[in-house]
């Protein structure tokens, strides 16, 4: 079972998060709320496999109908359902069975969300882009009683670059603009209802000593979901870049961190801070609009961060990556909270912010019962005997007390005695 670890910890507040390993394994972890509570493995879908690996994931949280998309290495896109891990599509691009190469494996992809008056049509539209930089947007549409009555239809497909390879990409929050950028590939905007490419950086220029730092992004996000115009991106030469497309195509801000790769980067809801993760297992926290470091958040990780996630109501963040530990940490305090360890390489985590305690699984339920009957059976075989002993113990105790004190009492009145003897003598 995994292990958890508490050292000074307060414990998490009610919620709920689904992790992706190396072994594609879709861990489903859940903490009610209560006082020093550590958050615990309530459910496991899939099997171990490393041809599964999950290198993308991409959750549509809402209260009714939720979506989950996952890109795993064998080429296999699935769509889950994220409260009960049911699978209502897989789709391929690969005619055969065999794998896709290395240079051809998805890294990044989103699950557009879709309004509640359309939710009775059973689709979704579904954006992935490959290390190559070919891009395609397609439409699924599936039966929520068979996972064989579904259908999927080639929207939109495009080329990101000519050479290169790419690394990252994100959508803003109206879903009309996405990024992308990579190794050898210049961060780059697209507008995606046109399928045109809208904006490109320029390279920085060089510095006093004359060095070029080559192009190599491993990360981004945007600022805020209204604006598209602001966003981070990371690079591997552990710098942090700020670009504003109306302002300029160079970066606005630039400030470095630590000195390995960035690997992770996350936005906060006030649209000017952002959580800066790093190949070493360093995690900080950054005011985006001057560069100025707010703090470090205490407890190092001991791994590579790959996948940093913001609870949309809570102040808290969770981080995973290669120490197979995913932490919960308090942005305001910057404290650990709680740490689960999960035997695998992690690659991912997000969060599901509409989870109630309501929604408990049967088995969950049915474990918990099980431990709770066990240890009570426990207890009640083991305490009467531990009292009995005790109690016999004592008794045997008490009368050698009580025999000492009436000693003492017989010698005393023998004393007395003795001297009223001697007083009627005389």
């Amino acid at each position: 079972m995994p292990r958890t670890t508490k050292v000074d910890c307060p414990g998490c507040p009610r919620l709920r998060a689904l992790t992706f390993d190396v072994l594609g394994l879709i861990k489903v972890i859940e903490a009610r709320g209560k006082e020093g509570e550590i958050p615990k493995v309530v459910e496991r879908w899939g099997e171990p496999d490393f041809s599964k690996s999950v290198l993308a994931a991409s959750l549509v949280d809402r209260k009714f109908d939720p979506l989950l998309a996952v890109a795993r290495k064998n080429g296999l896109i699935e769509v889950l359902n994220p409260l009960n891990g049911n699978l209502h599509v897989a789709i391929s691009d690969n005619a055969d069975t065999s794998p896709p190469p290395k240079d051809e494996a998805i890294v990044g992809m989103h699950l557009f969300s879709k309004d509640e008056s359309e939710l009775a049509s059973r689709r979704c539209t579904l954006l992935s882009c490959t290390t190559k930089g070919n891009a395609s947007m397609r439409s699924i549409e599936f039966s929520s009683s068979s996972s064989e009555d579904t259908s999927t239809n080639l929207v939109q497909s495009w080329k990101i670059c000519s050479s290169g390879n790419v690394m990252c990409s994100k959508v803003d929050g109206s879903e009309t603009h996405a990024l992308f950028g990579g190794k050898g590939v210049e961060v780059n905007m697209w507008n995606l209802e046109q399928c045109t490419k809208i904006w490109t950086a320029k390279a920085p220029k060089k510095n006093s000593l004359g060095i070029f730092t080559p192009t190599w992004f491993t990360s981004a996000t945007f600022l805020s979901k209204d604006d598209h115009r602001k966003f981070a991106a990371g690079t591997s030469s552990h710098q942090v870049r700020l670009y504003d497309i109306s302002a300029q195509k160079r970066p606005v801000i630039s400030f470095d961190f630590r000195e390995t790769p960035i690997k992770a980067l996350a936005e906060d809801v006030d649209g000017n801070t952002i959580f800066v993760g790093n190949a070493s297992g360093d995690l900080a926290s950054f005011d985006i609009r001057n560069g100025k470091l707010l703090g470090c958040f205490l407890g190092k990780c001991s791994g590579s961060i790959r996948s940093i996630a913001r609870h949309p109501e809570f102040p808290v963040i969770a981080s995973c990556g290669l120490d197979s530990y995913v932490r919960f940490w308090d942005i305001k305090t910057r404290q650990l909270l709680s740490a689960v360890f999960l035997k695998q390489h992690l690659t991912g985590v997000v969060f599901d912010s509409h989870f109630v305690e309501e929604d408990v699984t049967h088995s969950a339920v049915e474990i918990q019962q099980e431990t709770e009957v066990t240890q009570t059976v426990n207890e009640e075989e083991y305490v009467p005997q531990k009292r009995k002993k005790t109690f016999k113990e004592d008794g045997e105790g008490g009368k050698r007390k009580g025999s000492k004190a009436m000693d003492k009492e017989n010698k005393k009145s023998r004393r007395k005695s003795h001297r009223d003897t001697e007083s009627k003598q005389r």
